[in-house]
């Protein structure tokens, strides 16, 4: 299905060798061609359960000193979604530009942080290495540039499967500037454009515990989203969620600085990206704006500098938008779109008309998984659900324990409920295995006028035609994409 959108452009505004013993695989990088040594480097910087928090935006108690410089460098996408809001799925789609009822990987996965030809045969006979993962007939980012003669690294976790489709030459455990450096100057010794893949898990749970070490943030000086009880231990939590997007500011930094000392800065693509929303109600492994809204800022040679976009971005665009900037064939298959009409300014550049996210509850419950689909045209957002009977749904650790995660959160809404009783609806609709939530079938927000989606509108008979039209889009699009676990009847349920 083509998509298409207006964009609007607002113009704004000694490298150290990483020691062996960090490194799981180091394979040998022999020279390169001429051509393929000229091509643009990529720093593709991911940082796990970050949402759309950066000074750069006025998130309130935030610093970002280093996100913010980058977003000013570059091209920021003010609207800028994942497919899958958690981080295995969300990898997948990334890697393969493809939603995940197509290209296999529907949960999270076992991360198996090393070559393939290191994976033994009983982790090959995990169930997930077996079934939850990306079918063999798709190409992957990597095996792409692979095929192209790019060295390629990964720091900190692979965490998609197989390791076959993933044919990184340099597994880096530390997530440092030593690492980045040494990973660029052996590129540049073999004569290859390089490819660094630059986790960053700072951001994920268990966040920095200030009742053990300081931060910076206060809690009193943020604000919280209205789906979340105001009490002073959430105010602390979130404060904590904010002190560790400073620490991964930090490492962002360590990155940014031995790229620049490499003097690979100008020829390198710089992708900087969230991998879903935090760990929060309404985020991590829902389809609501926490958990699907992203930062998203692209910089390369060529492009645009201080420019912010609101053309809608999906991160099923990025391989696309990488292999057009690189010059190499697009992929054979693709639910994405190729940036790069957005990032020179393009005359009548366009994005996305839609975007869609999906959810499939699979796993250790007693059916067969409830299924969730969403689509958002830039202001409306539906979010449909199928098989809510029993109403069991995945609920990550890390969204509910205390205990080696550090959610604060979870248990707090559920002490305050009688307080908060709006904000305890939400959290129970999150768990409603554990809470009793009844989770609706059908949801319609307005997120110019309500960007906390707190006011659900779809039975509400004003806002009929916009419920009707993005159903009758969801519908298509579930057609379009041969979406196998959903069959959305013809016209949605009466409210």
């Amino acid at each position: 299905m083509k998509n298409s959108r207006f964009s609007i452009l607002d113009f704004k505004i000694p490298l150290l060798l990483l020691a062996t013993a960090t490194l799981t695989a180091v394979a040998t990088l022999t020279a390169a061609t001429p051509a393929a040594a000229a091509r643009p480097n990529i720093l593709f910087i991911l940082t796990e359960d970050q949402g759309a928090h950066l000074g750069f935006l006025g998130t309130p108690g935030l610093r970002t000193p280093h996100m913010d410089s980058l977003a000013r460098s570059g091209v920021y996408f003010n609207e800028a979604f994942v497919a899958y809001p958690v981080c295995s799925p969300s990898k997948a789609a990334i890697y393969t530009g493809l939603h995940n009822h197509t290209n296999g990987i529907l949960n999270n996965t076992i991360n198996l942080f090393k070559p393939a030809a290191q994976v033994t045969a009983a982790e090959r006979n995990h169930v997930l290495y077996r079934t939850n993962r990306i079918h063999d007939a798709l190409p992957t980012l990597v095996e792409r540039l692979h095929a192209a003669g790019y060295a390629q690294g990964v720091t900190s976790k692979l965490h998609v499967l197989p390791n076959e489709k993933f044919p990184y030459d340099e597994f880096s455990k530390p997530t440092n500037g030593a690492s980045v450096a040494g990973f660029i100057s052996r590129a540049k010794h073999a004569g290859k454009p390089w490819h660094l893949f630059y986790n960053i898990g700072a951001s994920h749970r268990p966040y920095p515990n200030s009742d053990q070490v300081k931060i910076r943030v206060n809690p009193a000086s943020v604000s919280l989203p209205a789906y979340l009880p105001d009490t002073p231990v959430i105010r602390q939590d979130w404060a904590e969620y904010l002190a560790a997007i400073e620490r991964t500011d930090a490492i962002l930094g360590e990155g940014l600085t031995a790229l620049r000392d490499s003097g690979e800065e100008a020829n390198t693509i710089i992708v900087f990206l969230g991998d879903h929303g935090p760990t929060f109600p309404h985020g991590k492994m829902t389809l609501y704006d926490l958990g699907l809204r992203t930062p998203l800022i692209i910089r390369a040679p060529g492009a645009k500098s201080g420019v912010r976009t609101n053309a809608l971005a999906s991160t099923l665009d990025l391989t696309p938008t990488l292999l057009d900037l690189l010059g190499l064939d697009p992929l054979p298959r693709s639910h994405g779109v190729s940036l790069k009409p957005v990032l020179v300014g393009a005359l009548n550049a366009t994005g996305h008309h839609s975007i869609f996210a999906e959810i499939s509850h699979r796993g250790p419950l007693p059916n067969d998984g409830m299924q969730e689909r969403s689509v958002y045209d830039g202001r409306w957002k539906l979010i449909y659900r199928e098989k809510l009977v029993p109403a069991w749904r995945q609920v990550q650790a890390d969204s509910k324990v205390w205990k080696l995660w550090g959610n604060r959160s979870y248990a707090e809404t559920v002490k305050h409920k009688d307080d908060f009783p709006e904000q305890y609806r939400i959290l129970a609709e999150m768990d409603p295995q554990s809470l009793g939530g009844k989770v609706p079938p059908l949801e319609l927000y307005d997120l110019r006028a309500d960007p906390d989606e707190m006011k659900n509108l779809a039975g509400a008979p004003q806002h009929r035609r916009e419920r009707d039209r993005l159903y009758a889009t969801l519908r298509q699009w579930v057609k379009d994409t041969a979406d196998p676990a959903v069959a959305l009847p013809s016209t949605p349920a009466n409210f």
